[in-house]
Formats: structure tokens, sequence, C-alpha cells
């Protein structure tokens, strides 16, 4: 079973079932999509409107619909030829369920409870509740605690800091029978595997899926800018984070007028995320460390997963990463634990260091860092580096190579339901990296006005204003508290500061009305469509199975989560497909018609199967401001830097084409050399031999 050409991303809810995808599954097929991919399916916490809280892994969850809507779905896509692509959570479960209450009355007699990653050390599940501490309620087999002692004493394995969501051991052959019996019989096209770093060993998860499964596989694996995939797992790639930094980097201008230190700030918000939410898990793993005092030991694995230059290591085969954390750490039981990891890779010290240290990265980087150092947020994404200013388009063509030779069938992604703003929202602010005097005279004219006390958070704050513009006052509000909150300066979900809090709330509507931020936005409206059609264009074709979030194929200017899981207007979808199947050719406009144009033609072209990957270079003054290669026959052509261009133009810049008559599918007119004349229309071409 092969890859699909491409896929669409639903986010299943209460709101949006089985039976409402099955209805929206014509639209897909005429979009030209090869897969729906699907937000987890099977049972999950009533009212999840995420599904990643699966609460009972043997059936399909009632909400959406069940069993029957399940079927109902999976052959009315069979119908229109198009596959299934489900999401899948090996890694934990939310608690209570019913194999979890079975534990917290019988204990380790339980025969779930090899199921969830336990410490039985005290013989009781230490339980964190909405309780103070003082009014324990000591249980034959759990002990129920205050909540604020979790993270310090909690005895079982959780996804990040949340208790709610407890680790399933799945390396447990009874224990992966029992969680994937269900999602396997459905016959799916595809799997993608959610968070494999909480994993004991990913690798062996993978074979062991391969030995039940043989469709298309690819892993929420987030790599580091020049981290390989281990290429010992056999599955087909990432969910493709690292295509989104490429593909994104490649439209946004070196500059260092943003400049600061990143690495400073992620350092210590990662060491602050290992000292106080994450610390139980340090805590255990320290204990398993011999031969030093406990507290050494604490400060030892602390420190050395704070210096993790990637999320994890996957001892022994990247061993490297493991030798460079270790070199920068200095606590005195460094070298202690660096002897004992290297004397057993696969026992439980280093699979304990390995399952957590992702977790200190992704909870101080991307939920940390990435909310407190604020320069330039359009480089602050999930796999992203927000120190890495412009991406060269020499480059773009090297890495772009290198995964048609590597992993050609990984998914490419632009948003998803975990990134920190939208793919157009990225795209409009990448404007100001070619602006960077007039936004930043736009700041301060306006922080003098109406500025938030805080610094890092006044500047995120204007930056999303202005990208995300026009935005509600409660959309906006919403998405400040959480960023506020999620940096932990002034405020917290743990420690609330309710001066603070109510600053934050209050400060969308006092800026929302006010002309300057209307007018900006107005400066870089059209040079951010000019990137959103570019990347859009540039990712659908590129190598990889591209994947084309839920609404996104218009304009969709949404925020990080809750706000990326607002119901989508297919109405308005289908009309507009309606009219551009009938050879309507939108102006690029405030409707988002014309990408809807760009995802329709580019995602018909893909279905055909594309294959191998050719730079093509233009010539002129004016070469620095396209990207164009070749893929069998056909040809993506996309502006770069629009602001900068705009001061020259063209003049006589030429794309040099391969033999033949060549015809832009966008517009139906063959294509000339001439950039002035190919680009008159739209900022992006898509180019057809014969």
């Amino acid at each position: 079973m092969g890859a699909p050409s491409s896929t669409y991303r639903v986010q299943f809810t209460p709101s949006f079932t089985f039976a409402d995808a099955t209805g929206i599954a014509d639209y897909l097929a005429r979009l030209g999509v090869g897969a729906l991919y699907a937000s987890p399916m099977l049972d999950a916490r009533e009212g999840s409107t995420h599904g990643y809280d699966v609460v009972d892994p043997t059936r399909a969850r009632p909400e959406l619909g069940g069993e029957d809507g399940r079927k109902a779905m999976q052959e009315r896509l069979s119908e229109l030829g198009l596959g299934l692509v489900v999401d899948i959570v090996p890694n934990h479960m939310v608690v209570p369920n019913p194999w979890w209450d079975d534990v917290l009355a019988h204990g380790q007699a339980s025969k779930y409870a090899r199921y969830f990653d336990i410490d039985w050390s005290s013989g009781k599940v230490l339980l964190p509740v909405l309780a103070e501490a003082s009014d324990d309620e000591v249980h034959e087999h759990h002990l129920k605690v205050d909540w604020r002692r979790g993270n310090t004493e909690l005895n079982y394995r959780r996804f990040f800091d949340i208790t709610e969501l407890a680790a399933v051991r799945v390396e447990d052959p009874e224990v992966f029978e029992a969680t994937h019996r269900e999602v396997l019989s459905w016959g799916v096209t595809g799997l993608r595997v959610d968070h494999p770093d909480g994993l004991a060993d990913p690798g062996g998860y993978f074979r062991r899926l391969r030995e039940h499964f043989d469709g298309w596989l690819v892993v929420e694996k987030i790599l580091g800018p020049d981290e390989p995939l281990p290429q010992s797992w056999p599955v087909d790639g990432t969910t493709g984070y690292d295509a989104l930094r490429e593909v994104c980097g490649v439209f946004i201008a070196p500059t260092d007028a943003f400049a600061g230190d990143f690495h400073e700030v992620e350092h210590a918000s990662r060491q602050q995320v290992a000292d106080s939410i994450l610390v139980a898990e340090v805590r255990r793993i320290a204990r398993l460390v011999q031969g030093v005092p406990f507290e050494d030991a604490c400060a030892a694995v602390a420190e050395v997963m704070v210096n993790f230059p990637v999320y994890r290591s996957y001892l022994p085969e990247g061993s490297r990463y493991w030798e460079t954390a270790v070199r920068l750490s200095k606590s005195p039981a460094v070298r202690a634990l660096d002897e004992q990891v290297r004397a057993d890779p696969h026992g439980e010290l280093a699979t304990r260091i390995q399952q957590t240290s992702g977790m200190v990265v992704a909870k101080g980087t991307e939920d940390t860092a990435f909310y407190r150092y604020t320069n330039f947020v359009a480089l602050n994404e999930v796999g992203g580096a927000p120190d890495r200013f412009g991406l060269p388009v020499e480059e773009f063509h090297q890495r772009a190579a290198a995964r048609e030779a590597q992993t050609p069938d990984a998914m490419t992604a632009l948003s998803t339901h975990d990134t920190k703003r939208s793919e157009d929202v990225r795209a409009r602010l990448a404007v100001l990296a070619e602006m960077p005097e007039e936004y930043l005279a736009f700041e301060s004219e306006m922080s003098a006005k109406h500025g938030l006390s805080e610094p890092t958070l006044n500047r995120l704050a204007w930056q999303s204003l202005v990208g995300a513009f026009p935005i509600t006052a409660e959309r906006l509000g919403q998405y400040l508290e959480k960023a506020s909150r999620e940096a932990k300066i002034k405020t917290s979900w743990v420690d609330r500061n309710a001066e603070f809090d109510a600053e934050v709330a209050a400060w969308p509507s006092k800026v929302l009305n006010e002309p300057e931020v209307a007018a900006f936005a107005e400066r870089i409206k059209a040079p951010g469509w000019s990137n959103s059609l570019g990347q859009k264009l540039v990712q659908l074709i590129a190598p990889g199975v591209p994947d084309v979030y839920q609404g996104t194929e218009l304009w969709d200017f949404s925020l990080v989560d809750p706000d990326n899981r607002r119901p989508v207007d297919y109405v308005v979808r289908r009309e507009l497909l309606d009219r551009i199947d009938d050879g309507w050719l939108p102006e690029v406009d405030d409707s988002g018609a014309a990408k809807l144009l760009v995802v329709r033609k580019a995602l018909h072209v893909r279905a055909r199967g594309l294959h191998g990957y050719r730079p093509l270079r233009a010539e002129g003054p004016a070469a620095e401001h396209v990207l164009a290669f070749e893929r069998s026959g056909v040809i993506a052509v996309a502006t770069r830097l629009p602001v900068t261009l705009a001061r020259t133009g063209w003049q006589d810049t030429v794309l040099p084409l391969p033999d033949g008559r060549w015809t832009d599918v966008l517009t139906g007119r063959p294509a000339p050399e001439s950039l002035a004349s190919l680009l008159d229309r739209y900022p992006v071409a898509l180019l057809t031999r014969g």
C-alpha cells in the first residue's frame, strides 16, 4: 500500500463528526486530495476537541458516530478514490479510564498494572487532585494528594506535565496488542504516530507496528535543522515540521535587525522547566544513578537534558547528541551519569533519560522560550530555529533534493493542529524581515500609547495583532492569555497574577480600533499574500506528501490552539470551487480564492505522480526573487521577497525553461521566459509541458 498523493487534515470534535467528514468527501475529491487525514478516532474523553486524550482504544469514538459512522465514512471515501490516514496515540491515555480504575482498585494485582508506567516502590499510585495538601486521602492502592505535589512526587510517567495523561507501556507485547488491535482492523491507508519520543523504544515500536501494518507510516518526530531521521526506523518519514522550517525559511529575508541571544533564553527556560513542572521525572531518573548523592544526581540529570541539542538522542545510534549534552554539562555527578548510561544504553536509566529529554526540550523551548524570545515570531515554530534568519535558495534546493533521495514519502506541512500560528500569519509576518525599520518604528510608536508592561509579551502582542488582523478581541485575548502563562514571566498556569492577567485581558479592546493598526496591516497584506501563495505552491509540488490543514485552502489567519480548531465553512469553499471549476480566475484579494485556485490546480497535478528534483535558476537583475524547480515535467515558480522586488520590478529577468512547450495551468496561458510576463497575474506559476 503506497503513500497518498496528498492529505487533508480534519479535526474531529463533537461538532464535526464522521458524518460531517463523509459529507465533505466529494469536495475533497474535487479539490484533488489523495486521502483524508484524521485526528484520533478512538474513544476519547467526553467533549474532547482534539482526541489525544484516548479513554478506550478498543472502539471508535461514539461521540463522533461510533463504528457505524466510521464504516460509512470509509465506504464513502473509498467510493471517491480517497484513502484514510489516522492519527494514533501510543504514548498515553487519559485518566480516569476503565483500565486505570482497575489499577486504582487492585494495585499491582490488577491485570492492567503492567499497562501503565508506574513506579510501585511506594506500593501506591500517587494521585494529584484539586485538594489541599492537608487533605490527603489514603486508599489501599492509591494516595490522593494536593495537585501541586504532582510535579515533585508523581510516581507514574505522564505526557509532559499533564497528570491526566498517563503513559502507556506499548513496549510490552500484550499492551501493544490491546491498544492497537482495533485501529489496525480498520484497513486504513496510513497511520500518523503521535509523540514517538515518549516511547521506551521507538525503533522497536515501529518494527512491531510494521509486522501488522504495511501502509504509509509517518511519525511526529521533530528534527533539528541538521538532524537526520534515525535510519533504523521502518517508517516513511516525519509529519513535516522539518519541511515547514525550510519552506518558510526561503521566503524570509536575511536580516540582523531582530537579532538577540535565543540560546540564553532557551537554556534558562529549559532549566526552569526541569526544576519545576518536570522535577518529578528528574527525581525518578536520579534515583537510578548509582554511587553519587541524590541531589547531585538530580542536578546532573537535569543539566544534561537541558543541554540536549535535539529532542532525543536514540542511544546508541545518536550517541553524538548525548556526547554534546554531557560535554556542555558541569555538574559534579555528570561523569558518573555518563559512564552508567554508556555502560547500558538500553537500560532503564538511559531509557528514562531518553523518554524525558524530549519533554524538557518541548516544554522548555516550544512552550516557554518561544513565548519569551519574541523578536521575530514567524521563526518561533515547532521544529523552528528563531536565530536562523532566511534560508538561501541554494540551500533550499539541496535540502529538497535530499528529501527526494532519502524520504520521498515523508509528509510536508505548513499548518498543523500544533503550529504556533497558521501558515498565512507566518507568511505575513515574514514581510517584516524586508522592512524591519518601518515595523520597529510602528511597534515603538504604538507601544508608547498602548504598551504591555512585560516587554517580551508586548513584542509578541503587536506582531500577533498585525499578523492575524482583522481579529476579534475575544480571539486575541484568549491567545495572549495563553502566551503570557506559557512564558511564565509575570504569570503562569500554576501561579496566576491577577493584576497582570487583567492588563493582558484589557489590551485587545484598546488597540483593535486604532487606525495605525489597520493601516500597517494593510501595508503588509499584499506582500503577505504573495508569500502565502509562494510557500503553498512550493509545499504542494516539492518532494514529500503535502498536507493541507483543514480550511487553509483559503486564507487562514489562526493562532495557536484552540484558535486553529475553529469550525471551517465548507459552504463558502464549495461555492468558490464551483466558480474555479467553471473557469474563473480570481483576483488575489481578501476572499482567498486565489489560494484555492493554487491548491486545486497543484493537487490535481500532484495526483499524477511527481518524481525527481531539478533546480531552475533565473537570470537577470531580480534573479534572487524567484524560486523555481522542475519535477516530472512540472515546474513550480514562486516569487520571493516581494517588498524588495517592488522597488525595481522584474525588469528583464528571465527563467530559462527546459525544451518543450510550457503552459501555466493556473492561467491556461503559454509560459514565457520573461518573469514580468509570466507572473503578471499571480505571484506564482505552475507549468506543465505538452
